[in-house]
C-alpha cells in the first residue's frame, strides 16, 4: 500500500489565553491517502479549524508529526524544513472557505490571476491557464465579471478555480458550503466530486454537516473537543455509528429533522419508544416492518424513512416508533440488530433541540 499524502501522527496544539491553557487538539492520528475525499465532521469548536491550519502548513503542533507527500515539516513544535521550502510546499495545497475571499475590485479572471503572481508563466500563458480553469468550473463565459454580479455558488466556483491554480494535489474545503443554499450546495459539492476524479485531487472536507459528507466523501473522522473519536470508510461509519455524536450526525439530515419534529414526540407513552434504524443494501429491498410485526406482533409506526447512495451502495434510514411491553419491545430490537439492521435509540429531546 502507498504512504499516506498526509500523515498526522499525535497532534497536539495548546494555546495560552492568559493563565488558561487551551487544548484545541489532542492527539490526533490521521492518515488520508491519494485521491480520497476525505471528510472531518464536529461542530463548532471541536477542533476542525486548528487541524485545517495544521495540514496546510500554517500552524506548527506543539506535539506531533505532520508528514506531507512523504515530507516531515512539523516534529513536535520544530519545522524541519527551511522557510523558503515550506512556502513552496504550501502552494501544493489549495483552500476554499466559507465565505469565498474574493477581490471585488477585480473582475474574475483578475481574481485567478492574482493566485498566479508567482508562478514561471509568461503573461499570456498564466490567462490561458486562468481561463482553462474558469472553464473547468463552468464559469468562462464570465471571466471579466465582477464577485458582485455572481450568486454565492458561482463565488465560490472562482474560489475554487484560484484554489486550483498553482495545481495543487490537495485541496481544503473549510466549511466552504456553509454559506449557501441547498441547491448550490449540491453543484459545488458534485463539483469537487468532479475535480476529484478528473484531476487525481486529494479533498479535505471539513464541515458541520453531515449532508455534504454523505454526498462526496469515501472516508470521514468525527471531532469533538480536539480528539478524533470515530474514523472509517464512509458506509461503515454510517451504518455501525459507536458514539452518540457519531449517531447524532448520522441521523440528523435536515429533512429528518424537519418531519420528526412535526410529530408530538416529546409525548411518547411508556410503552413506545423512538427508533433510528439504518440498514445497508442487503436490507434495502427487505419489507423490514413487515418481517417484524409477523415475527413478534409488535406495532410500528413508520415516521420517516430515505434511502441514499453511500460510497457507491444504497443505505437506507428509519424513523420509527414502537410499541409495546418492555420485553417485546427489546425482541423487537433483537430481531433488527440479528438481521443486520443498526438500531440507536433515540433521545426524543435531541431531536427538536437541534
Amino acid at each position: 500500500m502507498a504512504d499516506p499524502i498526509i500523515d498526522l501522527s499525535n497532534i497536539s496544539v495548546t494555546f495560552k489565553q492568559g493563565k488558561q491553557v487551551v487544548h484545541a487538539v489532542k492527539d490526533v492520528t490521521i492518515e488520508i491517502n491519494k485521491g480520497d475525499i476525505y471528510g472531518i465532521v464536529g461542530y463548532s469548536g471541536a477542533g476542525k479549524s486548528t487541524l485545517v491550519r495544521t495540514i496546510n502548513l500554517l500552524q506548527a503542533p506543539s506535539e506531533g508529526t505532520v508528514t506531507i507527500d512523504g515530507t516531515t515539516f512539523f516534529k513536535d513544535h520544530r519545522q524541519q524544513i527551511s522557510n523558503k521550502e515550506l512556502q513552496e510546499k504550501r502552494r501544493n495545497i489549495g483552500m476554499i472557505f466559507q465565505h469565498f475571499n474574493l477581490l471585488n475590485e477585480t473582475s474574475v479572471i483578475e481574481n485567478v490571476l492574482f493566485a498566479l503572481k508567482h508562478s514561471k508563466l509568461d503573461d499570456d500563458a498564466q490567462e490561458k491557464k486562468a481561463l482553462e480553469l474558469l472553464d473547468l468550473v463552468g464559469l468562462k463565459d464570465k471571466a471579466e465579471f465582477y464577485p458582485v454580479q455572481l450568486s454565492g455558488g458561482e463565488q465560490q466556483r472562482v474560489s475554487i478555480a484560484r484554489a486550483l491554480a498553482n495545481d495543487p494535489e490537495i485541496l481544503i474545503s473549510d466549511e466552504a458550503t456553509s454559506a449557501l443554499d441547498p441547491q448550490n450546495t449540491n453543484q459545488i459539492l458534485d463539483l469537487l466530486k468532479d475535480l476529484n476524479k478528473k484531476l487525481d485531487l486529494t479533498i479535505i472536507l471539513i464541515t458541520h454537516e453531515m449532508d455534504a459528507v454523505k454526498r462526496v466523501a469515501n472516508k470521514i473522522a468525527v471531532m469533538e473537543y480536539g480528539q478524533i473519536i470515530e474514523r472509517g470508510p464512509l458506509q461503515k461509519v454510517f451504518l455501525q455509528p459507536q458514539q452518540e455524536l457519531t449517531r447524532q450526525f448520522v441521523g440528523g439530515s435536515l429533512a429528518a429533522i424537519d418531519t420528526l419534529k412535526a410529530f408530538d414526540l416529546e409525548h411518547l407513552a411508556d410503552d413506545q419508544e423512538l427508533l433510528q434504524l439504518v440498514y445497508d443494501a442487503g436490507n434495502v429491498t427487505k419489507s423490514i416492518i413487515i418481517e417484524l410485526y409477523k415475527e413478534l406482533q409488535v406495532e410500528v409506526s413508520m415516521l420517516y424513512g430515505n434511502v441514499e447512495v453511500l460510497a457507491g451502495s444504497p443505505v437506507g434510514t428509519l424513523f420509527v416508533v414502537i410499541k409495546g411491553a418492555p420485553d417485546k419491545r427489546q425482541q423487537a430490537i433483537d430481531f433488527l440488530r440479528n438481521n443486520n439492521v443498526t438500531v440507536t435509540k433515540i433521545d426524543d429531546r435531541r431531536i427538536w433541540n437541534e
